[in-house]
């Protein structure tokens, strides 16, 4: 049986911000929203539906990228000045990873979120 994850609802303080902020760095395009939610399509089975909560505990978001894309990405988080670190509790900030041969980050979107690049799983 294979198993995709379709869709995942992201809470944020300003889902238009937040869903802009999300694109920009991934290189990504906002939709057109679906009902109460702002839309990005991360791949061809997977959107982030952004969506206005008062209250909201931080959630981790990792994303498997190949090269080519963590250097673009990589190149759009140093142009905004986001802060970045190796690890998940940012201790090492400014630093990459090189777990399984590759490379990974973790930086903080908007709202808290702890996202992650890795290029090998």
């Amino acid at each position: 049986m294979t198993i995709t994850l379709n869709h995942t609802i992201v809470p944020t303080h300003d889902k238009k911000a937040a869903a802009e902020f999300f694109a920009k760095i991934f290189g990504l395009k906002v939709e057109k929203p679906i009902n109460h939610f702002a839309v990005v399509h991360v791949n061809d089975t997977l959107t982030l539906d952004f969506a206005d909560s008062e209250d909201f505990e931080s959630h981790h978001y990792a994303f498997h990228v190949n090269e080519a894309e963590f250097e673009n990405i990589f190149a759009r988080i140093k142009e905004a000045g986001l802060e970045y670190s190796s690890d998940p509790m940012h201790h090492n900030k400014g630093q990459l990873n090189y777990r399984n041969g590759g490379r990974g980050f973790y930086f903080y979107d908007l709202d808290g979120h702890n996202l992650e690049l890795l290029t090998r799983p």
